[in-house]
């Protein structure tokens, strides 16, 4: 089956299950191709990782990534103690144990690059003496939805921060809401290393509906934004890996091509013919199943447009890019419904005239 093509409308009907095979989503099985050669790194298979459950690599200059295979981390050991950069559950005192692998020193400064609990929900394992750098934002929805396990930070900034220790600098910076309100670019200069957390994965196509990001437009900026920092090493949160800038500019690449199909199906669907075409097709009294179809139809037109374009170097999306296959159609929607929400409409409806194009 072409990766593209809509799988019927089924689930598992297993006992304890609903019991019914005609709503949600299925099963995703082997008729998927697998991820590309290469993205499953070696250190899975290593009888360490498989023990201790974590892998930490020095990337330059005392900057460190630590990583569980589903989310990222880092620290920076300095001449007067180690900045750490967030504290994902998945990892835990995980971290620690990286951190004393390479070091006596104690963990002096943490940075949050956000407020989401699946990566700073083990801060509190750096103990209560720490100053946590992030911000104000960030501060500001952690005092509104309190969670011991993530201490309140202590030194807040408005657009920029270096922080500096022991010599080494970490340029801090905040350019409006992307994945969500306070999420910071975190820049190593020293080191070039760029920490940007749940914008971009290398190897892969991100988590579904473009890493459960809150502004759209504002993540496609945030795309361009990396792209202007100068850096050899990119720590993006997930996925197994840390990337270099040539992968930064493939999963890039990739995104582009999913807003050029989104945009493409919005522009077809939504004119008045095939959006009243789609809508009565299930009668009157199916409003919500019509509305559905008419979704449906925008996101399988640019998931089609997505997994059967041939990319800049003549591969298909998921023959470079881990989840291109299962990913796509969850972007596709996020990104057209960002189209129809976000961006300027072209035209709005006169008084007395027909609908038109655009109309939703």
């Amino acid at each position: 089956m072409c990766p593209s093509e809509q799988r019927p409308i089924t689930v598992d009907s297993t006992p304890g299950f609903y019991g019914i095979d005609h709503y949600g989503f299925p099963r995703v099985g082997a008729d998927d191709p697998p991820d590309p050669e290469g993205y499953y790194p070696a250190y899975l298979g290593s009888e360490r990782f498989q023990k201790y459950g974590y892998h930490v690599e020095e990337l330059r200059g005392g900057f460190y990534w630590v990583t569980s295979a589903g989310y990222d981390a880092a620290f920076v050991v300095t001449g007067e103690g180690v900045v750490a950069i967030d504290a994902p559950p998945t990892l835990g005192e995980n971290m620690l144990a990286a951190i004393e692998e390479v070091t006596e020193q104690p963990v002096t400064h943490v940075i949050y690059s956000h407020w989401h609990a699946d990566h700073i929900g083990a801060a509190s394992v750096y103990g209560p003496d720490v100053e946590i750098v992030a911000h104000r934002i960030t501060r500001e929805l952690l005092e509104r939805f309190p969670d011991p396990k993530r201490p309140l930070p202590t030194l807040t900034f408005e657009d920029d921060h270096v922080l500096t220790v022991g010599g080494v600098e970490l340029h801090l910076s905040y350019k409006g809401e992307n994945h969500c309100p306070g999420n910071i670019f975190i820049h190593a200069p020293q080191q070039r290393v760029l920490t940007a957390v749940d914008i971009l994965s290398p190897g892969s196509v991100t988590f579904m509906h473009c890493d459960a990001s809150q502004n759209i437009s504002g993540w496609y900026e945030a795309h361009s934004q990396i792209l202007g920092y100068d850096f050899d090493f990119f720590v993006g949160g997930h996925h197994m890996h840390y990337g270099t800038y040539e992968q930064v500019k493939e999963c890039v690449e990739y995104f582009a091509d999913v807003l050029e199909g989104a945009t493409a199906a919005v522009e077809r669907f939504s004119r008045s013919d095939a959006l009243v075409d789609i809508l009565a097709a299930t009668g009157p009294d199916r409003v919500f199943v019509g509305t559905e179809n008419w979704i449906n139809s925008m996101a399988n037109h640019a998931t089609r447009h997505v997994l059967e374009k041939r990319t800049g170097d003549g591969r298909l999306w998921w023959e470079r890019l881990a989840g291109a296959t299962t990913q796509t159609k969850y972007h596709a929607y996020t990104v057209l419904e960002s189209i129809r929400l976000e961006r300027a409409r072209p035209d709005y409806r006169l008084r007395g005239t027909d609908p038109p194009p655009f109309q939703t």
